[in-house]
């Protein structure tokens, strides 16, 4: 079987690698937005709370990999901030998607592990996940802070939240790749402030 040819194929990656570098540096006009989402991560870790990540497929692994620059480290040695993802309890979310439904698995586990001072982090690149709606919500009614890293036009997820992030792009992976840049920057930040 034939596929594309050489050629072809470097031009794909070509137009991939400018289209993700121009959504990146688009970036630089929300660094505002960026330092106040960073400031909500600090004001949990210094207040003794726990951030929750949240996503699905390619978010949840996002969700994994930031908590696990925080509770491990990102670049500078110091003590681990206390941060976990909400997706890798496989029982739980598995009782939870069986017995309430898909829609609660991550509602379930912030009511049974999120206290005030604590802070939710939803990625999401459509804004519109119902399991993710429902954390939120789970969030607001305990008091908890809502932070989300969103895509497209920020979906119903950004009227629940208290500070989001949106990346207006159309584009799953690129809405991807800009949310770990913006979550590895805010680690930066973190890291460099201090949150102990």
């Amino acid at each position: 079987m034939d596929g594309p040819g050489r050629g072809m194929i470097a031009e794909i990656v070509r137009r991939r690698c400018r289209e993700a570098a121009d959504l990146i540096a688009g970036l630089d006009g929300q660094a505002d937005r960026i330092a106040a989402i960073a400031e909500q991560y600090r004001r949990a870790f210094v207040g003794g709370g726990t951030v929750f990540f949240a996503g699905n497929g390619g978010s949840a692994a996002h969700a994994q990999h930031i908590a696990a620059e925080y509770s491990v480290r990102f670049r500078a040695e110091r003590p681990p901030y206390r941060a976990m993802a909400l997706t890798p309890d496989a029982p739980g979310l598995t009782a939870a998607g069986n017995d309430l439904g898909f829609d609660q698995i991550y509602a379930r586990q912030i009511e049974a592990l999120a206290r005030p001072g604590d802070l939710l982090v939803v990625v999401s690149t459509s804004g519109q996940s119902p399991n993710l709606l429902e954390a939120a919500r789970a969030a607001r009614r305990r008091g908890i802070a809502v932070v989300g890293l969103l895509g497209r036009d920020g979906g119903l997820l950004a009227g629940l939240v208290d500070d989001a992030l949106v990346v207006q792009s159309g584009d799953t992976a690129r809405i991807q790749e800009a949310h770990l840049v913006i979550d590895h920057i805010i680690v930066e930040m973190i890291e460099r402030g201090g949150a102990s």
